[in-house]
């Protein structure tokens, strides 16, 4: 039996539905984006430990990934807007808990909340993402996945940027900034779920197998395919590489090329400048040359770019370097995320983006575990070894628009 094709034809793909797509993801990234700006106000407030905050973090991210599998599974069999009309309102209420939270008990609850607007919300609207890529596809226009991406890069820089502008606009300091950051954060979440409300595209479901294929088969099929852990690994390994980039490359430039912190900043912006820019660039990569060269460009650009933050001294070729590290993993989530909406939807994607967001996760955590032997410069000879990987791989994932394999159980 020939695989369906449950994301054409029936998916709005006009402006309307673009742009509602487009706003998901940047709302998603200006909460988090938020959030993670007033961490160290709310740790000031709330007088957190270094292990506190590690315990916020971790709960935060466990929320995200169980919310991720159920989000995936619903967007499956009810289609992936009522996952996002869910899963926002969800992250607001979670900001605005955060933003009175007392205790920090009830800090863990309001991040709780958060981590699972914000994973279902990935899932969901990474689906639909998909699911409109593939219907521009096959009516004869253009990939549009990365730049949704980069559109949540620009979400996540403005609202940690929210952090100083509210500072400045009302003289603000230390934890005064807490509870308006927050609050703002949440309104704009809460403004744009009435607009998701009006105008998000309901996606498709999709279908499940007869009983009488099952029976065929002599057993149940199996929920996701094997080629999704591979793509599971690709994930893990551009999503370490990306954690690495966005928490250590400040810290790094800081103390390799001996400057004041503030100059050492560079680091971050150099890799978040190249990583939006070229994800505004990717998608006619993509069209042009296929994702499987692009993903292994990309992956060889990391490692270049890693191999020379691991090697060089002054500032000037660090900075240049770390731009090489963030033109090159801009590239790599998104287009992984593609292939694995395109192999199965939201089952899939789930369990690729877990992999990614682990890896995002534990990054820095690695960084920080490897720096105590190795010291910090060469440590990034880790991340170099990852990025290569990825080009080894890269040959796995499908070229072109793939047909899709979607083998989804009974339950």
């Amino acid at each position: 039996m020939e695989p369906t094709n449950p994301t054409s034809a029936r998916l709005d793909t006009s402006r309307v539905a673009v742009a509602a797509i487009a706003a998901m993801f940047v709302l998603n990234g200006v909460v988090i984006g938020g959030y993670g700006g007033i961490l160290p106000a709310l740790r000031l407030r709330l007088d957190l430990s270094d292990g506190d905050v590690s315990v916020l973090l971790f709960v935060g991210g466990l929320a995200a990934i169980v919310a991720m599998q159920i989000g995936g599974r619903v967007a499956d069999a009810f289609a992936p807007r009522i996952v996002v009309l869910v899963g926002l309102p969800l992250m607001a209420l979670g900001a605005a808990a955060l933003a009175v939270a007392p205790t920090f008990l009830l800090a863990l609850v309001a991040v709780i909340l958060l981590g699972m607007g914000g994973g279902a919300m990935d899932v969901s609207m990474n689906a639909l993402a998909v699911q409109l890529e593939r219907a521009r596809l096959e009516s004869g226009g253009g990939s549009i996945l990365s730049f949704f991406h980069a559109l949540w890069s620009v979400g996540h820089l403005s609202g940690a940027g929210l952090c100083i502008t509210v500072a400045a606009l009302f003289q603000l300091r230390g934890t005064g900034i807490l509870a308006p950051v927050l609050f703002v954060v949440a309104a704009i979440g809460a403004l744009g779920w009435g607009g998701q409300l009006v105008f998000a595209p309901r996606g498709v479901a999709l279908p499940r197998p007869s009983p009488g294929v099952d029976a065929r088969r002599g057993a149940r099929a199996p929920r996701v395919p094997r080629a999704a852990y591979v793509l599971g690994a690709i994930g893990l390994a551009s999503g370490l590489a990306e954690g690495t980039a966005s928490s250590w490359s400040s810290l790094h430039v800081t103390e390799v090329a001996h400057v004041d912190a503030s100059v050492g900043s560079l680091g971050l912006v150099a890799v978040s400048g190249c990583m939006v820019t070229v994800r505004f660039c990717a998608d006619r990569l993509v069209d042009r040359f296929g994702r499987r060269l692009v993903m292994r460009a990309a992956g060889i650009l990391s490692t270049l770019g890693f191999l020379a933050v691991a090697t060089t001294h002054g500032l000037v070729p660090l900075l240049l370097a770390w731009c090489a590290v963030g033109a090159g993993v801009g590239i790599l989530s998104p287009q992984v995320y593609g292939a694995a909406g395109h192999m199965g939807g939201g089952r899939v994607l789930a369990t690729v983006v877990t992999f990614g967001y682990a890896g995002y996760l534990a990054g820095p955590a690695i960084i920080g575990a490897t720096d105590r032997r190795l010291g910090l410069q060469h440590t990034m000879f880790v991340p170099a070894a990852l990025c290569l990987f990825i080009v080894l791989f890269a040959r796995t994932m499908p070229d072109r628009i793939p047909a899709p394999v979607i083998e989804p159980s009974g339950s």
